[in-house]
């Protein structure tokens, strides 16, 4: 009796032991808001971008024109047994080139606040 009550809880330990996980991942480099402001429209070039910001993340061609994508995405993961929550806030850059390779367009999202980690799945309360 004592030893499968000890097997039993050793068991339970290991299951719960192996059914939780926390994750914190961040991917590209931190935006800064102050530096978007010293990019010209209609005066700075790609390598007047590139001297402020550094090298884009990716280069994208659109429409003859190409664009400069900058971003950073900061994830945050839990999980317990069967149950889990992911949350990802992102924040991305884009500088818009005309033809001759000077910045038409600077696009960039409202910067989001630090993310939390949320233990539980859903929201609460249970809706």
């Amino acid at each position: 009796m004592r030893r499968s009550s000890c097997i039993l809880g050793l068991l339970v330990v290991v299951l719960l032991y192996q059914g939780c996980a926390f994750i914190r991942g961040n991917y590209g480099e931190e935006l800064g808001q102050g530096d978007i402001t010293t990019i010209q429209k209609g005066v700075s070039t790609r390598a007047d971008v590139a001297a402020v910001l550094g090298a884009p993340d990716r280069i994208i061609e659109a429409n003859g024109r190409e664009i400069f994508h900058y971003y950073h995405y900061d994830v945050k993961s839990g999980s317990v047994f069967i149950f889990s929550r992911t949350n990802i806030k992102s924040d991305d850059i884009f500088v818009i080139f005309n033809g001759t390779g000077v910045a038409e367009e600077v696009v960039s999202g409202k910067r989001k606040g630090p993310l939390e980690f949320q233990f539980w799945p859903f929201d609460w309360p249970f809706h």
